[in-house]
């Protein structure tokens, strides 16, 4: 038993891993008797804390600071301007959300795309269930997205090729709804997003924060797959996805 495995076991508990290493971390703990005694015994030793240690209570002050900060602001409107200022403030605000989201998503907005889409993975990253539905079966995937939104992406079994399905989830880029399939490679994540053909993809792969990103068409559908794997092995993920079949 290593320190290392130790720390896996804490962040485990506290659904704190990715799930790839979620998978991993559950295979190992079916075959390791050790590491199952000692993530039962970090579990027993939290109970134990929770029972028997008191809480720290707020003091009278800090909690009517907290109240106060969530206290909702009262929504100031000058009325001597009538309602047809304030339509024209609704209006002015409208075409200002309307303008930043065509920015975001429009035919010219290639890298803020890619950075919303790199933003949506490092939540999913960071969240203790990244998926919405967790299956390795593309026919229960895909399913899935059907009614909830207006186009479901391709769903490709890629086990063999050694990318296996995770599951997927609804991301929300530039106000719109699209679909994200989650595969993996070995401890790596990625995450595929399939947006409108009109977000115009790149066949060039590029990289934002250490995450890179490789871009395809396929009909009305433009596909993003972003992880931290290297260039080539995701390249070759893309290809094996194109080449796949999908479900009908």
């Amino acid at each position: 038993m290593t320190e290392n495995d130790r720390l896996l076991l804490n962040a485990y508990i506290d659904g704190e891993l990715d799930p790839a290493h979620v998978l991993e971390l559950e295979r190992r703990l079916a075959e390791d008797r050790a590491l199952a005694n000692e993530r039962a015994r970090i579990e027993a030793l939290r109970g134990a804390m929770r029972e028997r240690l008191p809480r720290e209570t707020a003091s009278p002050a800090l909690r009517r600071r907290v109240a106060a900060l969530a206290r909702p602001q009262p929504f100031a409107v000058n009325w001597r301007g009538g309602w047809a200022s304030m339509a024209a403030s609704v209006v002015a605000a409208f075409a200002a959300g309307s303008i930043a989201t065509l920015v975001a998503i429009g035919p010219g907005g290639r890298e803020p795309v890619a950075e919303l889409l790199v933003a949506s993975h490092m939540r999913a990253l960071m969240a203790s269930q990244p998926v919405e539905v967790t299956s390795s079966d593309r026919h229960t995937v895909k399913p899935w997205f059907n009614g909830k939104l207006p186009e479901s992406p391709r769903v490709v079994d890629l086990t063999a090729q050694g990318f296996p399905l995770v599951g997927g989830r609804i991301d929300v880029i530039g106000l719109t709804p699209v679909p994200t399939l989650v595969y993996r490679a070995r401890l790596h994540v990625i995450s595929l997003t399939a947006l409108p053909l009109s977000s115009r993809a790149s066949a060039s792969p590029h990289a934002i924060e250490g995450y890179n990103i490789v871009e395809w068409t396929d009909g009305p559908l433009a596909y993003w797959a972003v992880s931290d794997l290297a260039v080539p092995e995701l390249e070759n993920f893309a290809k094996a996805f194109r080449a796949g079949e999908a479900v009908p």
